[in-house]
């Protein structure tokens, strides 16, 4: 049986991982975030309190627990929250990474980290895993720098970037874009969507699955996972209104510029998805087919 540490445990994609691993006979799961364990079953995986800027409590865990995987989900992704506060981001994005990383390779851990389409500019996705990396942002900035952390370690590692990720969980520390446009289209008030960013949205069942293939396979290098619908962010908001029978015309186009965001965001990204595919049979759900996944869960949910 191998043992899976999972960073970030309460977040989105951790509390997927958590239900994808805990019951899982092949692998002994620990589950660590900041402060108390937000999952709602108990059971079935063990959860140890772990703040990953504090270097000394990394190393004792991670020699603790001794994985053999570590699948590092924390980060600071709000990126105009990363733009402004730049010291909070860089401990968290880059600092944090470095003591995982090492900690990994004193115990012979794989190590995989996820990124972002957001170290790439925009101008020509989507985007294969050998492009070359430009961030317009500082929250693109430290996910490049990390990765190159990862990359320059002595642990064995493999690096999942992804983009815009949604789904539900009971206990929602930050919404997504998904939530976020079903939530504001039933209020039925007007909302301005922006028309010139192009994306393709990510279902965290299909991230989690990803992280669990790599860990199983042992797939080392860069590889590009998200769903595999590309649209804009205004069509997106549109197919959650036709998929849960929202009122469209309360959505207004606008231009990303007329926001004053803190922070440059890329105007078109979206992933090819070939390598994913090939060598870890990655096969994500359409747009769709995720709005379903979620709108069950939503029903299910107290």
């Amino acid at each position: 049986m191998q043992t899976i540490l999972v960073t970030g445990s309460n977040g989105l994609l951790g509390q997927k991982l958590t239900s994808l691993l805990k019951d899982n006979p092949e692998y002994q799961l620990v589950a660590t975030s900041k402060g108390p364990d937000r999952y709602p079953g108990k059971g079935g995986y063990l959860y140890r309190e772990m703040d990953i800027r504090d270097e000394n409590q990394v190393q004792e865990v991670i020699a603790t627990h001794r994985p053999d995987v570590i699948i590092h989900t924390a980060a600071m992704t709000n990126v105009d929250a990363c733009e402004k506060d730049r010291e909070g981001c860089r401990r968290l994005n880059v600092d944090a990474t470095r003591y995982l990383v090492n900690a990994a390779g004193k115990q012979n851990a794989f190590f995989i980290h996820l990124s972002t389409d957001f170290i790439f500019n925009g101008e020509s996705g989507p985007y294969r895993e050998e492009d070359h990396p430009d961030p317009l942002s500082y929250y693109g900035n430290t996910k490049l720098e990390s990765e190159t952390i990862v990359r320059e370690s002595s642990a064995e590692w493999a690096i999942l970037r992804t983009i815009i990720v949604y789904g539900v969980v009971q206990d929602m520390s930050r919404s997504n874009i998904v939530l976020w446009a079903k939530g504001a289209l039933e209020k039925g008030q007007p909302i301005n969507v922006v028309n010139d960013q192009f994306r393709m949205p990510t279902l965290a069942e299909d991230l989690a699955e990803a992280c669990v293939l790599t860990a199983k396979k042992r797939a080392r290098g860069i590889f590009h996972v998200s769903g595999e619908d590309y649209m804009s962010i205004l069509e997106l908001v549109q197919r959650v209104a036709r998929f849960f029978n929202l009122d469209e015309s309360v959505i207004t186009p606008i231009p990303a510029a007329t926001l004053n965001q803190a922070a440059k965001r890329p105007p078109k990204t979206g992933f090819i998805l070939d390598k994913a595919r090939r060598e870890l049979n990655y096969h994500p759900h359409s747009f769709e087919e995720g709005l379903e996944i979620v709108k069950k869960q939503l029903s299910s949910t107290p």
